[in-house]
């Protein structure tokens, strides 16, 4: 019992110092992303269409963290769309429910490890396909594409141009 609740104790971390460019970049990045987003959805589309919670969460991941594993390309996109897949399989078998919500979101993260596309927003995606309302139900089986495909790939083109004017920031580190 000791040596388990030891697990629980943590170390010590030394944090890295993150200067005001750095933040700069990050948020250049996020605005951009997510304004274009926005932009595109008020021109074309209704707003419930194309804006995702989960967006604002990959944000924080291809701007402020881009050297993570989980805001590569394939892990953005691939986690996100296999999630929201998920999701929407778990709304069409159990409807909006307390046990569709925990498949969709257990099971997504089941897929992503298994694919090697882990991207903690892509549960949200998953969870938003069932708990997400009468719009995105009615979206049924494309709701993977779009919006969350079609975002993904909107806010991965963002994060590969603004991520690189940065002298000091490559990315993606691999696809």
């Amino acid at each position: 019992m000791k040596t388990y609740l030891n697990k629980m104790r943590g170390e010590r971390v030394q944090r890295s110092f993150v200067g005001w460019k750095d933040a700069f970049w990050s948020w250049l990045g996020a605005f951009s992303g997510m304004v274009l987003i926005c932009w595109l959805s008020a021109g074309w589309l209704s707003q419930e269409l194309l804006i995702v919670g989960s967006f604002g969460a990959t944000s924080v991941l291809i701007y402020a963290a881009p050297e993570s594993p989980f805001a590569q390309p394939s892990h953005v996109l691939f986690g996100s769309m296999l999630s929201a897949l998920v999701g929407v399989a778990c709304y069409q078998w159990l409807g909006v429910s307390s046990l569709a919500m925990a498949l969709a979101v257990s099971l997504s993260i089941f897929v992503m490890q298994l694919t090697h596309t882990v991207h903690p927003p892509g549960a949200a995606a998953a969870l938003t396909a069932v708990a997400g309302g009468e719009n995105v139900h009615q979206l049924g089986w494309l709701f993977p594409l779009f919006p969350i495909g079609a975002g993904c790939i909107i806010m991965l083109s963002v994060a590969i141009m603004i991520n690189n004017l940065a002298r000091h920031r490559r990315y993606p580190r691999y696809w």
